[in-house]
């Protein structure tokens, strides 16, 4: 069996000290505010990017770069080892299309080694949670097709709630109408979303107040465990845009349910772009995504 290195991107997610621990490298994903462009060697501590937007610069995100991409995959080839790449969602971006294309051009070139891309079809650490389960099975010494095998089975399975703290951030990028956005603002409106089978963003409605939606959020984890399937062992992730507090709290009702593996991080510039500071995100293995 060839020895296989396992990749993601950096919309995953991913803490970074699990990172360096299952050695994994990491595709940059770019943001930029003006013409100064973030994700590779310059890069902004999530703190600062967010509040950079509460100051009021509006930040615009990219896609990863065919040249990096490369480069990161060629180094590995070159020392004999497969590839299993973690993609970001190609429902969202066209990142994960990106990693195909240099995929095939290198499978051409290096006939006598594998590059296998799953398509997450998620965000964030709903992304990274799959990277994460991937670096268990590879610890425990299965193969890549089986690591593959799994994370496709398990891919629908992987539920993503969230909510943002203000909503003009979601009218930018087109999710809500400026009406929904000026209105929901001024009467405490706080949306609630998921992300679908596909890998698209979607609304699941609303609630009043910031508390609530915290809340809310705990309770569609309850509504849609799957626990004869998956264990309260599982990972749990807890992602934030610099509301630290607010992720922590929500935690803290996830641990209360019995879970042993929770995960706290930040929501990445290149996803904070479009859902701005005090996002809060549920990720949890249950019931099958629709």
């Amino acid at each position: 069996m060839a020895e296989y290195v396992l990749t993601t991107d950096s919309n995953s997610d991913v803490p970074v000290e699990f990172l360096r621990e299952y050695e994994i490298p990491v595709i940059p994903q770019y943001y930029m505010f003006g013409e100064t462009v973030y994700g590779d060697e310059l890069n902004m501590e999530p703190r600062e990017f967010y509040e950079t937007m509460r100051k009021g610069e509006l930040p615009k995100s990219m896609a990863n770069n065919p040249e990096v991409i490369r480069e990161k995959f060629e180094k590995i080839l070159k020392e004999g080892k497969d590839i299993l790449h973690v993609a970001f969602s190609s429902a969202l971006s066209g990142s994960c299309g990106n990693v195909q294309v240099v995929a095939r051009d290198l499978a051409e070139e290096y006939p006598d080694r594998k590059i296998r891309v799953f398509d997450s079809l998620n965000a964030s650490l709903g992304e990274g949670v799959s990277v994460m389960r991937a670096a268990f099975l590879r610890r425990e010494g299965k193969g890549m097709e089986e690591v593959l095998k799994v994370l496709e089975e398990e891919r629908d399975h992987v539920n993503v709630w969230f909510t943002v703290d203000d909503l003009h951030h979601l009218q930018r990028g087109g999710r809500v109408s400026k009406t929904t956005a000026v209105v929901g603002s001024m009467i405490n409106i706080k949306p609630l979303l998921t992300v679908t089978a596909e890998g698209k963003l979607e609304s699941a409605g609303t609630v009043r107040g910031r508390k609530k939606a915290l809340k809310t959020l705990v309770t569609k984890m309850e509504e849609s465990l799957d626990l004869e399937r998956f264990g309260k062992d599982r990972t749990v992730a807890v992602i934030h845009g610099d509301c630290l507090e607010d992720a922590k709290l929500v935690a803290g009702q996830v641990e209360e349910l019995g879970f042993t593996n929770v995960v706290i991080n930040d929501v990445s510039p290149s996803i904070g772009t479009h859902a701005g500071p005090g996002v809060v995100g549920l990720v949890f293995y249950g019931k099958k995504v629709k």
